[in-house]
């Protein structure tokens, strides 16, 4: 008997170790916790409150100062010079190179000269959009309670990148759609007992001129940038996949179409669509948001978008309590940057830099990037750049053969108008070391592209 129960005692503690190891192996393999074997659950009365979700930003997609030396002044200054001395630049050029860690200025050329910046007039509107809005801010199309009952109010956001019932899916970044703002509002009506209403829209928004002192006649004919208003979908084009042509009202024309689509789920809309004030403290009946601030960002400078450079400078004036027009964008866009401290330098009348009344000199144009690198809530003016020879407006650039090597190697926003060529950007040197450039030439005879990227491939090679 003695062995038998010895023999049985030695059997359960084998077995008892042999679950302890398997336990334990299993705890090493998944990140398991003998504490949960104790825990008790969550009780139904008591359910587990959900982690927040964080909304998450672009990071950094460029060393943001590497320790290695700053390029040799000397030999960086002699292939610079010779390049800018190229004819295809004409007779106004500025040039400027700056160390982003330190702020130094490494080669100047004409750096305070005031240039026609075209469309690197966005960099400076994506950098106050980013410090004055906020990296996560969202733009709010909505529907309001009109003042009687069976009236509806739909309130413009400033969104243009707001999708009309024709636009594809699969946008980046992701849109705020029309269709389902009609449907959140027709649930909404149908669930207080309303199935029809008068529609009105507002677009008080954004006040002031629709076009820009400095905006050439045909840029709305031709598809360059529709009207400035706070309502539009697909920024204003009749058809989402072509740039042209513009509708002349944008507001009238996104309120038709979001009273079609409301007919598509059940709500009769009377035939006269008006334009309307909301009363300050309407009761909401639905809402849809565009993406973050920063994603727009990113969109604007890769794609250039005009319409959405306008809507974000407007979105500036009115957080810094200025009107939302040209002239309170202009204003607010001076204040943002002094607070940067890049203002000296800059003056501009419209966010796209489709003015010809824009004024930014080479030196403010590189010294905003160089603030930029530094800051992480400008970061996504980092990230958004379009990439020599990948992305964007530079997708197609960088072929020559003095240029070809630094393909992925630049980043940088490029400008054109007749007779204007820009580009301004980062890139990361041999050695390691994040520098700042602003090249822009506003009296060019031909193109000047290739000899841009030449000069932005010599900072990148030195």
């Amino acid at each position: 008997m003695v062995r038998r129960e010895r023999w049985v005692a030695l059997t359960t503690l084998a077995m008892l170790q042999a679950v302890t190891i398997t336990i334990g192996a299993y705890a090493m393999t998944n990140d398991f916790s003998l504490g949960a074997l104790t825990r008790p659950e969550p009780l139904p009365s008591e359910p587990a409150k959900p982690s927040p979700v964080p909304v998450v930003t672009s990071g950094p997609v460029l060393a943001t100062g590497g320790d290695g030396p700053l390029p040799t002044k000397g030999t960086l200054a002699a292939r610079l010079t010779d390049a800018l001395g190229d004819d295809a630049l004409g007779d106004r050029v500025g040039a400027v190179v700056i160390d982003a860690a330190t702020g130094q200025q490494i080669f100047a050329a004409d750096a305070a000269t005031g240039i026609t910046p075209a469309s690197t007039t966005k960099v400076v509107t994506c950098a106050v959009a980013l410090a004055s809005l906020g990296p996560d801010a969202r733009l709010t199309t909505s529907v309001v309670q009109g003042p009687k009952r069976g009236t509806i109010i739909l309130v413009g956001g400033g969104d243009p990148t707001l999708a009309g019932p024709s636009a594809k899916p699969g946008a980046y970044p992701k849109q705020a759609s029309l269709v389902q703002l009609a449907s959140r509002t027709a649930a909404a009506l149908k669930a207080s007992g309303v199935t029809k209403v008068t529609l009105s829209y507002d677009a008080s928004l954004f006040t002031g001129d629709t076009s820009a002192p400095g905006w050439k006649t045909n840029y709305i004919p031709d598809g360059e940038v529709a009207p400035v208003r706070a309502l539009a979908i697909d920024a204003g084009r009749l058809n989402p996949a072509s740039s042209s042509p513009r509708v002349g009202d944008p507001a009238a024309f996104a309120a038709s179409a979001f009273a079609r689509t409301l007919g598509k789920y059940g709500i009769g809309v009377g035939k006269s669509v008006r334009p309307a004030k909301a009363t300050p403290g309407a009761a909401p009946i639905a809402s849809v948001e565009s993406a973050p601030v920063y994603a727009l960002v990113e969109r604007t400078l890769t794609r250039s978008d005009n319409d959405l450079a306008e809507a974000l400078a407007r979105h500036v004036a009115i957080k810094e309590g200025l009107p939302g027009s040209f002239e309170g964008a202009s204003r607010a866009v001076q204040s943002v940057l002094k607070r940067l401290g890049g203002d000296k330098g800059v003056m501009v009348s419209d966010g796209s830099g489709l003015s010809i009344k824009n004024r930014i000199s080479a030196d403010a144009m590189a010294r905003l990037l160089a603030i930029s690198a530094k800051d992480p809530a400008l970061r996504p003016l980092l990230s958004g750049m379009p990439i020599a020879g990948f992305t964007g407006t530079l997708g197609h650039r960088f072929t020559s053969a003095d240029s070809k090597a630094e393909v992925g190697l630049v980043r940088g926003k490029t400008g054109t108008l007749n007779h204007v060529n820009t580009l301004a950007g980062f890139a990361t040197t041999r050695a390691g070391r994040l520098v700042t450039f602003a090249f822009m030439a506003d009296k060019v005879p031909y193109t000047a592209e290739p000899v841009l990227d030449r000069l932005a491939a010599i900072v990148a090679r030195s």
